[in-house]
């Protein structure tokens, strides 16, 4: 019975060794490889709130109304954002309603220009991610900001002035990051 027992642990620890993360590592498998610089340099697209990862471009919400033609963005988001099967880019409520009390729109909810710009980059259009230039991703943000009331329409958005927006969730944001617990919830936000 003792060495059944001893046979049986002894099983059980290879078998848990096995199935471990460390074994599981192992360079026996030859399986993957490390990437090379260049396809790290592919995947590294992410840009962050002071823009410095930002690409050289520029971009206006007139040019922006005219990518967002050109480009089918109409077919799924509706004329100027709003009415297609796809997520509305422009709130119908008036400037006065907070805007935790606003639809969900990434160009009022974001915390900063720079990450629609980021969201547009990486994602539109839809089935064709990746396709649009750096101007014409400056120019869509610059669209979709000015049909919110963020800029003007005649503001020109590049790498330096881009991550100088300020967003209308604004202060917000910073409360709401630096939430504790047993803080009361922000007026109106709607979790």
């Amino acid at each position: 019975m003792g060495s059944l027992r001893l046979v049986t642990i002894v099983l059980l620890t290879n078998v848990g060794l096995l199935g471990s993360p460390a074994f599981a590592q192992s360079p026996t498998y030859g399986v993957g490889r490390t990437p090379t610089a260049e396809e790290i340099r592919r995947m590294d697209i992410s840009i962050g709130p002071t823009g410095e990862e930002l690409p050289p471009g520029r971009g206006t919400a007139k040019e922006g109304a005219q990518v967002f033609e050109q480009k089918g963005c109409i077919a799924c988001h509706g004329p100027a954002g709003l009415g297609g099967m796809a997520p509305q880019l422009q709130s119908k409520k008036g400037q006065d309603v907070p805007i935790w009390q606003k639809e969900r729109i990434l160009p009022l909810r974001s915390p900063f220009a720079t990450t629609v710009w980021d969201y547009i980059n990486r994602g539109m259009p839809a089935l064709n991610e990746g396709t649009l230039t750096a101007n014409e991703v400056y120019s869509l943000t610059a669209y979709l900001l000015f049909l919110n009331k963020v800029i003007p329409e005649d503001e020109v958005l590049d790498k330096q002035s881009l991550p100088k927006v300020k967003m209308p969730i604004g202060d917000d944001y910073a409360k709401l990051h630096e939430w504790k617990p047993r803080t009361p919830r922000l007026e109106g936000y709607p979790f």
